[in-house]
């Protein structure tokens, strides 16, 4: 790993450890889910309800393979339709979970589900997602006002895949730790 790199992952944990503890915990889920990484729901699922909730996203999640393999390569508006109609959907869906609080939340999931080259169109994906009518005008707000002026309106992404995917971590009793 080169120093820069070093420094762009130590960054990417930063940021996530400034997210909340259920909005880290949702997103851990997610990416299980998404990425095949584990079985969610013997890991995630603490009840009747969270059970339903990893059954519906992992629903949505069987279009993400499709979503990626549409990402647009450039700014062209031919391919846009077929492919923002179903990233607006999933991201309705999490959005809708009331998991994901933030655009820097949505950005920072969506760049691990789909990879660097969905960025150009997250700004877009997730206004549409948080306007729509089913989240309660309060979450849509909320989640609308926490996009930043230099996210909506950027003249450029970079093209780093990410290097930082959460994962979760058994806690270790203290008692179990060696002295």
């Amino acid at each position: 790993m080169k120093p820069a790199e070093g420094v762009m992952t130590l960054a990417e944990m930063k940021e996530f450890a400034g997210f909340s503890a259920s909005t880290q915990r949702y997103i851990r889920r997610s990416l299980d889910i998404g990425l095949d990484r584990d079985d969610a729901m013997a890991r995630w699922s603490r009840d009747l309800v969270e059970a339903a909730s990893i059954r519906a996203q992992a629903r949505h999640y069987d279009r993400l393979p499709d979503i990626r393999a549409m990402v647009p390569d450039d700014s062209g508006l031919d391919a846009v339709e077929s492919f923002l109609g179903p990233l607006i959907t999933v991201s309705a869906f999490d959005l809708g979970q009331q998991r994901i609080t933030s655009f820097s939340a949505y950005r920072f999931l969506y760049e691990r589900l789909i990879g660097a080259a969905v960025r150009p169109w997250l700004p877009g994906a997730f206004c549409a997602a948080a306007a729509l009518p089913h989240l309660h005008p309060e979450l849509r707000r909320k989640l609308l006002q926490s996009i930043s002026e230099a996210a909506a309106t950027a003249s450029g992404w970079s093209s780093r895949q990410p290097a930082f995917y959460p994962y979760w971590v058994e806690k270790v009793e203290v008692g179990a730790l060696p002295h």
